[in-house]
């Protein structure tokens, strides 16, 4: 499947399987027994590597913004947690919990049910949130831990 940056998707349950890393956001939403594609994750590129990258978001925005505002309280900034809207309604960007994929774990695309088209971001949050993504990605590989699952791990074994 082709993956475009700046769409969302879903990962299959191999990559898991492939990497069962215990800090990475885990497919296992079940509402009244039945399976549902979460998390949603929206995909960036590392043009370095080719290697694509997914940042998961929760709609539990309370909770996120209690986290987030502590760490502005401690750090003055917060380039891990970031707000945006989906289809518009506020969602909670975890890049805390981004991962590293290639295209050969990507179950399917968030598709717009209406209007059939890929979900997207406005063009502008977009850009902040690519530049989040990259700028944690940075410091990680500079030995400056922002990210829970051990992602440099994975980055190798995909490479």
């Amino acid at each position: 499947m082709p993956v475009t940056e700046g769409n969302f998707y879903f990962i299959d349950d191999q990559y898991f399987v492939d990497f069962p890393d215990p800090l990475l956001m885990q497919n296992k939403e079940v509402v009244s027994g039945t399976s549902l594609d979460r998390p949603c994750f929206f995909a960036f590129s590392d043009g370095t590597t080719g290697i694509l990258w997914m940042i998961p978001f929760s709609s539990n925005t309370e909770k996120y913004k209690k986290i987030y505002k502590n760490k502005i309280l401690k750090n003055k900034k917060c380039d891990t947690i970031d707000f945006g809207c989906v289809l518009g309604f506020e969602k909670a960007f975890l890049i805390q919990n981004m991962c590293p994929i290639t295209a050969k774990y990507i179950k399917n695309e968030y598709i717009e049910s209406k209007s059939g088209v890929p979900v997207r971001l406005d063009g502008a949050f977009e850009k902040i949130l690519i530049q989040k993504g990259k700028t944690v990605l940075s410091l990680e590989r500079r030995g400056i831990h922002l990210i829970f699952p051990d992602v440099m791990q994975i980055e190798k074994a995909l490479l």
